[in-house]
């Protein structure tokens, strides 16, 4: 029997081979057919490119270890998208291109920082740097000092005021620490790396249309109270104004992971050389401190900043469609990265992921009818600014439609880490989550279990919520968790040791496919009608 059934198994791969290497892939679409009986060479030809050519790994490598890490508006992001744009033409892309828009901040780029305990005992520091804030006057070394906010419900302009004067001659000239340290628990129940089957299936259950409520209430503020950002903003300019040669912030975080965002402001000169050290380390000189040990600390950090930065950008790549070419099938990620390590699970993998599902359409000779679009945003980590722009300028919204609007086709993300594709979540009616899980069928091997629908426009978590704003079919890639919010999510983790190569393939060759269906239907996807479109979240 296991004989009759490889031979059998052996026939069909055969067959499937020369079909492909006979005719471009073209196949005639069967209305009344489903993609698996339709397109049964296509996905076997995309299995064989995405596990047997893969690119994913050297994409990334560039992506990392070259250019990362990859601030919006630094010239490490530029850099990676050039070179994305030359990758892409050179497997064969009909057009790519740079696309700028208007961010209005500079660029900024950690060059090298190095921090010492000096006494009472000597030891290296952990740390990284926060981004867009100043460097250090050279080596700087100094005393260390402990400061932290009264612990009051109400901060007023007074209150305020009165202990800025208490700190301002203990803290003048000093290096300080702001906060006591977070106490780090052990966790003894550590997240499954893998999506139980059984929550899934409760993720891919039609969407409700969305219920009008009561607005979200939000406390009231009590009288004279400051905001959150105004204290946050005062501090930064006491600190200055008091002469503090470095702000040290605990990372808060076990086993040295430290997260390190940036000023607020994108303006060095708003705030003192600041760093964002591990628990560890952050720990250990305020228990010296409160023990009564004068402690001594040494930074030297240089950091640059470019005023060209303002101007960020999009890279595109673009494979041309036959006789539907003015209608456009899109996929990507966000390309840029915070700086704490060289931007892998966050998301380097999923622009790699992107451009792979579309190259292997390129490598295997597909003649897509619609035109496919890869774009790797930037700016997603302030706020998915550049797909947000992107979207405004091409395609408008519901309520104010440009021409390109009716002729979009859907908008696949990638944006969690490493792990496999097991699901996706389309703005839009059943219908077309439906079409979706038809499509990816198929991959059912592969552990993608099919689609859901959403009807919100809220914006947040990726770039697709940039598509579903504009009422768009943006469809969200949900993954396989791994590591990704318990160890490498905007940390000094997030490497290219990180990725799980058997999944990111996996993924690379179900959104192949399911961008080679959409490019190929008849008819575009179903959409959410401007009569029943829900109000913008």
């Amino acid at each position: 029997m296991k004989t009759r059934k490889l031979n059998r198994l052996a026939g069909a791969f055969l067959l499937a081979g020369m079909v492909l290497q006979s005719a471009p892939l073209t196949l005639a679409q069967n209305g009344s057919a489903k993609p698996a009986e339709k397109n049964a060479a296509v996905n076997a030809a995309i299995r064989k490119e995405a596990m047997e050519n893969s690119q994913i790994k050297k994409t990334l490598h560039y992506f990392t270890d070259v250019y990362g890490p990859r601030l919006t508006g630094s010239p490490k992001l530029k850099k990676a998208g050039e070179w994305a744009m030359k990758q892409m033409k050179e497997w064969g892309f009909d057009r790519t291109e740079m696309e700028p828009w208007d961010w209005g901040h500079p660029g900024w780029e950690n060059d090298r920082a190095s921090g010492f305990l000096i006494s009472p005992v000597k030891d290296s520091l952990v740390f990284e740097v926060l981004a867009w804030t100043p460097s250090t006057n050279g080596a700087v070394t100094a005393e260390a000092v402990k400061m932290e906010f009264p612990q009051v419900q109400v901060i007023t302009q007074e209150a305020l005021d009165s202990f800025f004067a208490e700190q301002r001659s203990r803290i003048s000239g000093k290096i300080v620490l702001f906060g006591a340290p977070r106490d780090v628990n052990v966790s003894f129940d550590d997240p499954a790396k893998r999506i139980d089957e059984k929550i899934l299936a409760e993720r891919l259950k039609p969407a409700e249309a969305p219920q009008a409520g009561p607005p979200r209430a939000r406390p009231e503020p009590q009288p004279g109270q400051l905001s959150f950002g105004d204290v946050l903003s005062q501090l930064d300019a006491f600190l200055k104004d008091a002469g503090v040669l470095v702000r040290i912030n605990d990372a808060g975080r076990p086993h040295g992971q430290i997260r390190a965002f940036g000023n607020r402001s994108y303006d060095p000169s708003t705030s003192v050389p600041t760093v964002v050290m591990r628990n560890e380390d952050y720990g250990r000189i305020w228990r010296l401190m409160e023990n009564g040990n004068d402690v001594k600390l040494e930074f030297d950090i240089q950091n640059s900043v470019y005023p060209e930065g303002a101007t960020s950008y999009n890279t595109i790549g673009e494979i041309k469609g036959t006789d539907k070419a003015d209608e456009v099938i899109m996929l990507g990620g966000h390309l840029d990265a915070w700086h704490s390590a060289t931007g892998a699970t966050d998301n380097g993998i999923g622009c790699a992921v992107m451009m792979e599902a579309a190259r292997i359409l390129k490598a295997i000779d597909a003649k897509p009818r619609r035109t496919i679009r890869v774009a790797l945003w930037s700016g997603e980590e302030q706020g998915l600014l550049g797909s947000q722009a992107y979207v405004e300028k091409h395609f408008g919204t519901a309520e104010n439609p440009k021409p390109a609007y009716s002729k979009f086709g859907g908008y696949f993300n990638i944006d969690s880490g490493t792990g496999r594709a097991r699901a996706m979540t389309v703005f839009g009616p059943p219908e077309a989550a439906a079409i979706l899980g038809d499509i990816v069928a198929p991959f059912s091997d592969l552990k993608i279990a099919g689609a859901t629908n959403t009807l919100s426009r809220r914006l947040g978590g990726s770039d697709h919520t940039s598509f579903n704003r504009a009422g768009l079919p943006g469809i969200g890639v949900l993954q396989d968790p791994i590591e990704y919010f318990t160890h490498t999510w905007h940390t000094n983790l997030d490497t290219y040791e990180r990725i799980v190569d058997e999944d990111v393939k996996a993924s690379a060759a179900i959104v192949a496919a399911a961008v080679y269906e959409l490019a190929m239907r008849d008819e575009l996807l179903p959409r959410v009608q401007k009569s029943s479109m829900p109000a913008v979240d």
